[in-house]
């Protein structure tokens, strides 16, 4: 019985003695890898910081190179594109209001004293819009869609109230401005050369740059 009990005892106590070196070494081996690691490197985003490296430079070198080829882009959108993404709104707004200022009452188609007086001040503000904007065809397309829904208007016997005769006056009084200042400078050779289209529209700071400022 004894010796049936050590025999029992024997393979439990090789086993133990053969599991230790077993697992001693998953554990060596487990312990390695972490070490690897954490001695390793996080991986290198070369996607991130190669398109960063790239952006910084066409950004920071390649704008004053692109803008030398380019300067006549960037006036096109100055001076053409970006006015008339401003002016055309403007003028649409201007001419909305305007085709709800009608009345079926004559007796109110009249203008207190204190609208007679901006219509002065109003039309100088739009001629120097119209002229140094270079919008003369959108001004001029406008005040003619005034004109007409005035006539159109008229027919049904709806008239413009105060708000609506004060807009139309204003007009008016750029378009009669307009024409002044383009028939004051019709025979100027400077700016005939500046201005060399069929529409003929000078500009109050080029007429003051080249014909005051020059004389200083």
């Amino acid at each position: 019985m004894e010796a049936a009990a050590r025999k029992r005892q024997q393979p439990g106590a090789a086993g133990g003695q053969g599991a230790q070196p077993g697992a001693s070494f998953l554990q060596a081996r487990h312990s390695s890898v972490k070490a690897e690691e954490a001695a390793g490197t996080a991986p290198f985003h070369l996607d991130l910081w190669f398109y960063f490296t790239l952006q910084n430079w066409v950004l920071d070198f390649g704008r004053p190179i692109a803008m030398i080829d380019s300067f006549e882009l960037l006036y096109y959108y100055d001076e053409y594109l970006g006015h008339s993404m401003w002016y055309i709104p403007f003028f649409l707004i201007l001419f909305m209001y305007f085709s709800g200022c009608f009345t079926p009452t004559k007796a109110k188609s009249s203008m207190p004293g204190a609208a007679l007086l901006l219509v002065v001040p109003s039309g100088l503000y739009y001629w120097y819009l119209v002229t140094e904007g270079q919008i003369f065809i959108l001004f001029i397309f406008t005040f003619f869609a005034m004109l007409a829904l005035v006539l159109h208007q008229k027919r049904k016997r709806l008239f413009l109230d105060s708000n609506g005769l004060f807009l139309f006056y204003s007009f008016a009084l750029t378009l009669l401005l307009v024409a002044l200042w383009v028939a004051w400078l019709w025979n100027d050779p400077v700016l005939r050369k500046k201005y060399p289209g069929v529409i003929y529209v000078p500009e109050p700071w080029a007429f003051y740059t080249l014909h005051v400022s020059s004389r200083h």
